[in-house]
């Protein structure tokens, strides 16, 4: 952990920022990447806007949101990867894509860099054979919202080495997040049991089993869950949570991960929640 300073975050989407964000606050120099411009303009906004939050909270002061923003670049180059020690890729749950920007990395990185995904559901062992440095590919899948969930989910492939994952162990504790260690499957734990409910609960509005709220509103006073699985699949996004669901299904050829139909319509539609201002809820 001594020598590890600088990170680089790929994909300045709510998961990127989120992660620069606790990157830069714990320290780290932090170097956000995306092809999109005008995307990193506005994930600098965001991160500054939820700074602002954890001010009114008492969790920082104005000086400690100085000192975070100051420690965040940006960049629309793979290339400013070629001098850090951690990269951390958060681009879309796009297979092709996270295997084409691996493959770059390899030939970009230092020999010593590790190569982490926060990928939810994409294999970290397919991930590493694109790369020339699998020993060193590691999953660690933040969850959302980032600067507020505690969990990290550490995924290890055959490969990955027992120091790489000390490394990021160490790293998550040091962001003052709980690291929580698993094999590397279709869906990890978290989304292999968390889009099934989801895609279920889908089913029930589908079906007309009940209303978008009663169906919440029953997982949260029956279940003790702090939010419907309608209303968390729009905070996650319905794009994302069909990309998660249609990996399971390719991974375990299993009919019970089949996406739903209203799933399906809704992203065709582009009704993909918080994000679009439109989902299961208007926003």
């Amino acid at each position: 952990m001594d020598n590890l300073t600088k990170i680089s975050v790929i994909g300045s989407g709510s998961m990127g920022n989120g992660i620069a964000h606790v990157c830069a606050q714990s320290g780290f120099e932090t170097i956000l990447i995306d092809i999109n411009k005008e995307q990193l303009d506005k994930a600098i906004s965001i991160i500054t806007d939820n700074l602002d939050r954890q001010i009114k909270k008492g969790i920082i002061n104005s000086g400690d949101k100085m000192a975070t923003l100051q420690k965040i670049s940006c960049s629309t180059s793979l290339d400013d990867c070629s001098n850090v020690d951690l990269v951390i890729e958060a681009v879309p749950e796009k297979v092709n894509l996270k295997f084409s920007i691996f493959s770059e990395l390899s030939s970009i990185c230092k020999s010593s860099v590790i190569l982490a995904s926060n990928t939810s559901s994409i294999s970290i062992t397919k991930l590493a054979s694109n790369t020339n440095r699998p020993e060193k590919v590691i999953g660690m899948h933040f969850m959302n919202p980032v600067p507020v969930m505690k969990l990290v989910e550490i995924i290890n492939t055959e490969y990955t080495s027992k120091k790489t994952t000390e490394l990021i162990v160490n790293l998550s504790k040091k962001m003052k997040k709980i690291p929580v260690q698993c094999n590397d499957y279709p869906g990890f734990v978290s989304n292999r049991i968390l889009m099934p409910m989801i895609n279920e609960a889908i089913l029930c509005l589908e079906q007309n089993v009940a209303t978008k709220e009663s169906i919440d509103e029953i997982m949260k006073l029956g279940m003790a869950h702090p939010m419907g699985p309608l209303k968390l699949a729009d905070l996650i996004g319905l794009d994302v949570c069909l990309d998660i669901m249609e990996v399971l299904q390719k991974g375990f050829d299993d009919i019970k991960y089949q996406p739903s139909i209203l799933l399906k319509s809704m992203v065709k539609k582009n009704l993909l929640g918080k994000k679009t201002g439109q989902g299961f809820y208007k926003y």
